[in-house]
C-alpha cells in the first residue's frame, strides 16, 4: 500500500469508531458529542475544508482526481490523532465514505483507494440513517434520492463485513444510542471479545453487563445461600383452619370485581423428562436376546417395572392400544414382552405419538367419563374457578416458539364448551422466554465456549427468565401454578384454597398500601410508625432490630417504605413428603438482613455439614401455589426486575455436540427471582400439589380420580 495511505499501528489499543453514511444525517455533530462526552480525539472531516476551499478559489467542485489528495488528507489527519486520543478516537468519515462518493459519482475508484479503504481497520461504524433533515451548503449536492444513498453505503459494509450499527433518531436519541453501545463495546473489549463477538451479543439482545456478571460467577463461583432455619409452622409458615380459610376466600370473593385477574402458568419445554427412562429403555433393550424382566434386573429399572405394571390405567393407553392393533394383524396373540415393547416403542415413535417430544401441556393426563383430559384443559377449568372477574378470565401460558400451535390447538377444543358452561369469556394468551434472558455458556476452564462456526454459545436462562414474561402481564393479582400441577376432580377444593391465598393477598396488600400512603404525609407520629412495626412482626414476621429503634425520625421513615413498597407474593406450602425440590427457609443475606425465602437445593452448599443439617430439616414444600401483587399503592406496576436476587443463581454442567460446557441458570422465578419480594408462607393441604414429573405420576391416585 502507498505509504501515505497506510493506517498508522494501534499501539495504545484505541478503540476505533467511524461516523459512516449519507452527507448531512448528522456524522460531524455526534462525533464532536461523542469525544467532548469520552474526554477524546475526534477525526474531522478533511474533504469538507478541502473542497470549500477549491470553491472559494475557482468555483470548481469535486472531481474523480480530487479523490486521491482527500484519502492521503483523511488518513493523515486519522493517523495524527490516534496518538492523542483517550481509549476512543472517533471519525467523522474514512476512506470507505470516499471510495464509495468517488464510485457512486464517477463510476471509477483508485487501486490505491480501494486497497487502502479494504484495509483501514475500525471497531465498529455507526450508519448514520437518513431520517433527519438535509441541509444545504456549498459542497453538499442533493438531497434527491437519499434512500438510494443510503442503501449504497449500507450495502458497502455488509460486502466488506464490516461491524456496523445502524443509529437513527433525532440528535438527542443518537446520542443516547451511541454511548450505551460504545459503553458496552469497550466492556466487551475489556472482558476480551471481538468486535464481531459484541455485534452478536447485541443481536442476541444480552446486555453486557450480564454476560460480565455470569463470567464471573463462572470463574469465581456463586455464593450459596447461608440457610439459618427452616421455616416452620409458627415459625414463617401460618397454619389457618378450615374456617379460616373459607374466610379469606369469601373476602377475596368479595373483592375481586374491582380487580384484574390472570393465572400464570410456565409451560416452556418438551416432556422428553417424564418419559426417560422409557427412552433409556427404548435405547438400550435387546428385544431379539433379552426379556424385559432380566432388562429390568440388569438395569436396576424399577420405573420400568411400575410403568409396565400399571399400564392399563394410564388415560393414553386405550388409544395406544388401537393403534397397536390397527399396525399388528395378530397383536393380541404376540408374546407379552414384545406386545409391552411395542407398547412404549408407539408412545415414543416420532411417526406415532411421540409424546417425550412434546409438551406436557398438551398429553393425556386424567380419564373422565366422556373424555380424557389434558393439562391444558385442566387448567382452562381452574381458570374460570378462581381467576374471574366480571365474567372475563385471562388464563397466560409461557411456551416455546415450536409447541405454541400445540396448545393453541387443544384450547381450540376445550375453550367453547368451558366458556359456555361457566358464562365466562376466556382470554388466553401466550409468551416465550426472552432471548435477552439467554445465558453465556463456557468451556471447562470457564472461556467462552465457541461452536464449529466460532460463535459463542447461548443457552435458555432457566424459569427465572420468565420474571420478564411476569412482569409483562398487566393484572392487579396473578395466579401462578405449573403447568401439570393439575389433578382429577377436586375443583372445587383446589380452588377454595387459591382464591383463600389471594384474600390474604388482598387483604394484606389494603394494610400495605395505607400505611405506605400514611408515611406520605407531612406529619408521621412516632404512634404511626410503632404500629407498622407491630404490624411487620405479627403478621410478616419481620423484626426491626436494636438499630432502627434508636434510628432518626427520617430513617425510619426511608426504612418502612423500602420495606413495604414491594411486590407482594403469598405462597402456599405443603408438608414434605420427599418430593424433589425447592424449600422455604429462613435465609441471612450477605448484607445481614434476614428474610423468609424459598431455596432450592442447588443453592446450598451440601458440604457444610450444618447447612447440609438445616436443608434436610425441612418441614415443608414449595408446591408453586403462588399468588402475587404486582402493582404498587399508585397504582403502577414494578418493574419486577429491580427485586431479583442476582446472586442466586447456579451453575450446571451440560454438553454440546459432545462437547462438554457450563451454563449458568438465572435465579429460579419462585425463589432468587422473588427474593426481594413482600413474602407470607402459608400452609395448604397437600391435595393442591400433584405435579407430574414422571409418566408413573399419573398413577397416583388424585391423578387417577379418587382419593
Amino acid at each position: 500500500m502507498e505509504e501515505n495511505l497506510k493506517q498508522q499501528a494501534n499501539s495504545k489499543s484505541v478503540v476505533k469508531i467511524t461516523l459512516f453514511g449519507p452527507e448531512s444525517t448528522g456524522k460531524t455533530t455526534l462525533a464532536k458529542q461523542l469525544a467532548e462526552h469520552y474526554r477524546t480525539q475526534w477525526v474531522p472531516e478533511f474533504a469538507r475544508d478541502y473542497l470549500q476551499e477549491k470553491w472559494e478559489k475557482t468555483g470548481a467542485i469535486c472531481s474523480v482526481d480530487d479523490m486521491l489528495p482527500i484519502a492521503y488528507g483523511q488518513t493523515n489527519l486519522e493517523n495524527a490523532s490516534v496518538e492523542n486520543a483517550n481509549a476512543l478516537l472517533f471519525c467523522d468519515t474514512n476512506l470507505l465514505v470516499t471510495k464509495v462518493f468517488s464510485e457512486m459519482y464517477y463510476n471509477y475508484c483508485d487501486p490505491k483507494l480501494d486497497q487502502a479503504a479494504r484495509e483501514h481497520e475500525y471497531d465498529l461504524f455507526f450508519l448514520t440513517d437518513i431520517d433527519v433533515p438535509w441541509e444545504k451548503d456549498d459542497i453538499r449536492d442533493t438531497p434527491i434520492g437519499r434512500a438510494t444513498v443510503f442503501e449504497v453505503f449500507k450495502q458497502a459494509l455488509v460486502e466488506r463485513n464490516m461491524p456496523f450499527v445502524v443509529l437513527s433518531g433525532n440528535k438527542e436519541t443518537r446520542f443516547e444510542k451511541a454511548v450505551a453501545i460504545i459503553d458496552d463495546l469497550v466492556l466487551a473489549k475489556t472482558l476480551g471479545f471481538s468486535t464481531a463477538d459484541f455485534l452478536q451479543i447485541q443481536e442476541h439482545g444480552v446486555a453486557m453487563k450480564n454476560v460480565e456478571q455470569q463470567l464471573h460467577f463462572f470463574k469465581n463461583g456463586v455464593a450459596p445461600a447461608h440457610l439459618l432455619r427452616p421455616a416452620k409452622l409458627s415459625d414463617g409458615i401460618l397454619k389457618l383452619s378450615e374456617k379460616e380459610f373459607q374466610m379469606h376466600a369469601s373476602f377475596y370473593e368479595a373483592h375481586k370485581e374491582k380487580l384484574t385477574l390472570s393465572k400464570f402458568v410456565p409451560a416452556s419445554g418438551a416432556a422428553s423428562r417424564m418419559f426417560k427412562f422409557l427412552t433409556e429403555f427404548i435405547n438400550d433393550f435387546d428385544v431379539e436376546n433379552e426379556s424385559i424382566n432380566a432388562y429390568i434386573n440388569r438395569k436396576k429399572a424399577s420405573e420400568l417395572s411400575i410403568f409396565i405394571v400399571g399400564m392399563d390405567k394410564f388415560p393414553f393407553f386405550e388409544a395406544v392400544y388401537e393403534t397397536l392393533k390397527q399396525e399388528f394383524e395378530n397383536f393380541d396373540a404376540l408374546d407379552r414382552d414384545l406386545k409391552n415393547y411395542y407398547f412404549i416403542k408407539v408412545l415414543l415413535a416420532s411417526n406415532y405419538f411421540n409424546f417425550a417430544n412434546k409438551p406436557k401441556g398438551v398429553l393425556p393426563f386424567h380419564k373422565y367419563a366422556t373424555q380424557i383430559a389434558t393439562p391444558v384443559a385442566e387448567h382452562l377449568k381452574e381458570c374460570v374457578q378462581y381467576a374471574t372477574a366480571n365474567k372475563q378470565s385471562n388464563l397466560h401460558f409461557t411456551v416455546s416458539t415450536s409447541h405454541q400451535s400445540y396448545f393453541e390447538q387443544e384450547v381450540a377444543t376445550h375453550l367453547t364448551e368451558v366458556q359456555n358452561q361457566n358464562n365466562v369469556a376466556i382470554n388466553v394468551t401466550y409468551s416465550y422466554q426472552h432471548p435477552s434472558t439467554d445465558t453465556i455458556s463456557v468451556s471447562p476452564n470457564n472461556e467462552p465456549f465457541r461452536d464449529a462456526a466460532g460463535q459463542l454459545l447461548f443457552r435458555p436462562g432457566g424459569h427465572g427468565a420468565l420474571i420478564q414474561n411476569l412482569s409483562e402481564i398487566d393484572a392487579d393479582i396473578v395466579f401462578i401454578k405449573n403447568i401439570d400441577n393439575v389433578v382429577q376432580n377436586h375443583l372445587d377444593k383446589v380452588s377454595l384454597y387459591k382464591k383463600a391465598l389471594a384474600g390474604m393477598l388482598i387483604a394484606l396488600q389494603e394494610q400495605v398500601f395505607n400505611f405506605l400512603r400514611g408515611l406520605e404525609d407531612a406529619a408521621v407520629s412516632s404512634t404511626y410508625i410503632s404500629e407498622i412495626v407491630v404490624f411487620l412482626r405479627d403478621n410478616c414476621q419481620i423484626e426491626l432490630g436494636n438499630d432502627f429503634q434508636t434510628a432518626t425520625q427520617e430513617y425510619k421513615i426511608t426504612t418502612l417504605q423500602s420495606i413495604l413498597n414491594r411486590p407482594i407474593r403469598v405462597c402456599g406450602m405443603v408438608k414434605n413428603e420427599g418430593e424433589p425440590g425447592g424449600g422455604p427457609f429462613w435465609v441471612r443475606h450477605a448484607n445481614g438482613v434476614v428474610s423468609l425465602q424459598i431455596v432450592e437445593s442447588s443453592q446450598v452448599n451440601l458440604d457444610d455439614t450444618k447447612q447440609r443439617e438445616i436443608l434436610q430439616a425441612a418441614t415443608h414444600f414449595n408446591p408453586v401455589d403462588l399468588v402475587c401483587g404486582l402493582k404498587d399503592y399508585k397504582n403502577k406496576k414494578f418493574n419486577l426486575s429491580d427485586f431479583v436476587d442476582e446472586k442466586s443463581g447456579f451453575i450446571v454442567e451440560k454438553n454440546t455436540a459432545g462437547l462438554p460446557i457450563k451454563g449458568y441458570e438465572l435465579p429460579g422465578l419462585w425463589n432468587g427471582a422473588m427474593a426481594n419480594w413482600f413474602t407470607v408462607f402459608v400452609q395448604v393441604p397437600l391435595l393442591t400439589f400433584n405435579p407430574v414429573k414422571t409418566v408413573n405420576d399419573l398413577l397416583k391416585s388424585l391423578h387417577q380420580g379418587h382419593n
